[in-house]
């Protein structure tokens, strides 16, 4: 009789919960796992390479983490990194903000959208390399050099991704933000940025690393401070540790932000979905 007043138990059904939950969890060993061995074999890779040039090239794995321990503890250091980011902060930001306006203009109005896009995306192609000595005949040495040459790397796919997440939304969307007679800043800020804002990151994913990559350029070419002018000054010297663990540095934020913006991405994605569910 007691069995039969007592809660009912269920031990043959299992709880979707969680099982989604245990699923979870084992994709994300999984992920750590592979991620351990990817790092596991670029460092034994790292090894050969720098055992087949004999150092000259590349110092090895461990002679440059001992290294870049002793150098992270001086202020010279920290010193060229703060510039470094500085210059990029600002040609990021510029990038993201004049790319993300110009995108929803061109976006927003066809005709200008067809006419600009293959400019665009044929000065995309061009090796920004060769158009330094206009920068420095324009801005000059220094700072303002350095972040406008981040900034023609990442203004242009930053663009082009919200002209094209703009161009492919559903027209539903913009139909009823006509028929509640939403303001053109209104249909931008509820309408069109939440709509596109997976392809958003994503050119901000694209646009980081191309204004990263132009500061520490602009600052390799012509500069007395920053990351870039520490790589070429222990290439220069032949000071093969110094450079490797520049480039170790430059790597590693590299990959943490790619890293980042890629899980923000996957995350609006998944309420994207969910939301059109």
């Amino acid at each position: 009789m007691g069995g039969a007043t007592g809660a009912p138990t269920f031990t043959g059904m299992s709880d979707p919960s969680l099982q989604s939950a245990r699923a979870g969890l084992t994709a994300r060993r999984l992920r750590a796992f592979d991620t351990i061995v990817l790092v596991l074999v670029l460092l034994a890779l790292w090894h050969v390479v720098s055992k087949g040039t004999h150092g000259v090239a590349i110092s090895p794995p461990l002679q440059t983490l001992i290294y870049l321990f002793s150098l992270l503890q001086t202020s010279g250091f920290w010193d060229h990194a703060v510039t470094t980011l500085e210059a990029f902060a600002l040609a990021f930001a510029l990038s993201a903000l004049l790319g993300l306006g110009l995108g929803l203009f061109l976006g927003g109005r066809r005709f200008a959208g067809e006419v600009i896009e293959p400019i665009l995306a044929g000065f995309y192609t061009i090796p920004k390399v060769t158009l330094y000595p206009v920068v420095l005949l324009l801005f000059g040495l220094g700072m303002s050099a350095k972040v406008f040459f981040g900034v023609i790397h990442g203004l242009v796919p930053m663009t082009l991704f919200t002209l094209g997440a703009v161009r492919n939304l559903p027209p539903v969307l913009v139909r009823t933000a006509r028929a509640l007679r939403l303001s053109p800043q209104r249909t931008i800020r509820w309408v069109l940025v939440p709509a596109c804002l997976p392809d958003i990151i994503n050119g901000l994913r694209i646009s980081f690393s191309l204004s990263f990559l132009g500061v520490l350029i602009g600052e390799m070419f012509s500069s007395q401070r920053g990351l870039g002018f520490l790589l070429v000054n222990g290439m220069a010297q032949n000071n093969v540790p110094l450079s490797t663990a520049v480039v170790t540095v430059i790597v590693v934020i590299a990959i943490a932000a790619n890293t980042l913006m890629l899980r923000v991405g996957r995350r609006f994605a998944r309420r994207g979905d969910a939301a059109g569910g």
